[in-house]
């Protein structure tokens, strides 16, 4: 009677099979939001999916879970695709996740990938342009919202780290579709202040609530500013356009406060260690200065103030004594000079100096008249060969071995078809012209 009772490990292992084997159950996609989300120390991920009125438990395994590239928590809206199946020891039917993404995250990373990489081609990365933080800064702006965590805790750590710091709010929408230009506003307001740096962020949130920090004009007005700009978008491993724009990127909030002032406690422990290296090095400058004061006063010059005059005056006697010997000494080189000039032969006969130069402007004279009748000769003998080349091309020497050049008006006639009947010529002959008038011309020679 017995044997129509079944075990529970028997229900929960036939109802494993059938869901086993259905095929529609073998590969579902699912979105939702996540609850009871719980990271195992083995890297296995356990929550639930939920809507308004549903949960289905949840489980991934670590080698699945190192796939995903966000921070799952509770309240997180994902889509997640997966088999449903039994675990047996439970009866409990759950789905085992193979992929997870944040919902809408698709669309947003390849947005967020595309306009980080063409700001990056354009420089706005770079470390070049990115502005020191100010290591002592006496006014720090923030923008972000004025109500919620983030503000609190940047006053707060800023008052608690440098309470001499002035800290001015510009009040930001940092969520929503109006967000980013009201953050482009409140950052070119803040130019316009007197600030040393700037932080600009909001707390966490999902990538949607994250994503005017994304926005390009926001990014471009962050690179523009005057002001250094700290960002403090999210948690840590939330990462924005802004950050990489940035001069400086924080983890959070209260990080960029921390980056923004110095620490007033360690500050004054500094100055403090300053006062006692300044004292220590002012006494051993003193103690120095006094061993040497002490120094003085043991000197023997000191103790025998008139040993300096009378150094001075041994050294002064030593230099008069020179100087006489080196003005006697040339008194007596010039003497000397002025004594062979005296004794001079040609002082003594000038005449031997005009004799002497007379012969030589004689010699001088003679070369030169040689020199001009030598050039005249030459010149001479060029100009006999000029004329004698004049002569062999001379026209008029023609004459003299008969012949004749006839003219009209001047011209000479070198064709009779120029020529006509009765025309008046000039024949030019070696010793004189004729005037003949033109009877008859004849073309035959």
């Amino acid at each position: 009677m017995n044997d129509k009772y079944l075990t529970v490990s028997v229900i929960n292992r036939y109802i494993k099979h059938v869901i086993d084997l259905d095929t529609n159950l073998q590969k579902v996609f699912i979105k939702g939001e996540i609850s009871n989300f719980k990271a195992h120390s083995t890297g296995h991920l356990y929550f639930s999916i939920k809507d308004e009125t549903s949960k289905i438990n949840a489980i991934m395994f670590n080698n699945n879970a190192k796939k995903i590239n966000f921070n799952p928590t509770d309240g997180t809206k994902v889509l997640i695709s997966g088999r449903i199946s039994v675990y047996e020891a439970t009866g409990n039917y759950q789905i085992y996740v193979e992929e997870m993404q944040e919902d809408g995250v698709g669309n947003l990373y390849i947005a967020f990938e595309k306009l980080k990489k063409q700001l990056a081609s354009e420089g706005l990365f770079d470390n070049k342009y990115k502005k020191p933080i100010p290591k002592y800064p006496n006014k720090i702006g923030v923008i972000t919202a004025n109500t919620g965590a983030a503000i609190k805790d940047i006053i707060s750590t800023i008052k608690r780290r440098y309470p001499i710091g002035q800290v001015i709010l510009f009040p930001s929408l940092v969520q929503g579709e109006n967000a980013s230009k009201d953050i482009v506003k409140n950052i070119k307001l803040a130019n316009t202040f007197d600030l040393d740096v700037l932080i600009v962020g909001r707390g966490g949130g999902s990538i949607e609530d994250l994503w005017p920090f994304n926005e390009e004009i926001v990014a471009r007005a962050i690179f523009d500013s005057k002001v250094p700009i700290i960002s403090a978008v999210g948690h840590e491993v939330d990462f924005t356009i802004a950050d990489f724009v940035a001069d400086l990127r924080a983890p959070t909030p209260t990080g960029a406060a921390e980056m923004a002032v110095p620490n007033l406690v360690d500050l004054n422990k500094y100055l403090n260690q300053l006062k006692i290296r300044l004292s220590s090095s002012i006494l051993k400058q003193i103690n120095i200065k006094k061993l040497y004061l002490d120094s003085l006063k043991s000197s023997y010059v000191l103790k025998n103030p008139l040993i300096i005059y009378e150094n001075k005056k041994q050294k002064l006697d030593l230099l008069n004594n020179r100087i006489n010997e080196l003005v006697l000494k040339k008194i007596e080189l010039n003497k000397l000079y002025l004594d062979n000039l005296k004794n001079s032969y040609i002082l003594s006969n000038p005449k031997v100096l005009y004799e002497k130069n007379k012969e030589k402007i004689n010699l001088i004279k003679d070369n030169l008249n040689k020199i001009i009748v030598l050039k005249l000769e030459n010149s001479h003998n060029k100009l006999n060969n000029l004329i004698d080349q004049l002569n062999l091309i001379n026209p008029l020497k023609v004459l003299k071995r008969g012949y004749s050049l006839t003219y009209q008006n001047n011209k000479i006639i070198k064709s009779i078809k120029k020529i006509k009947k009765d025309d008046i010529l000039n024949i030019r002959l070696n010793d004189g012209y004729l005037i003949v008038k033109v009877k008859e011309i004849n073309n035959e020679i």
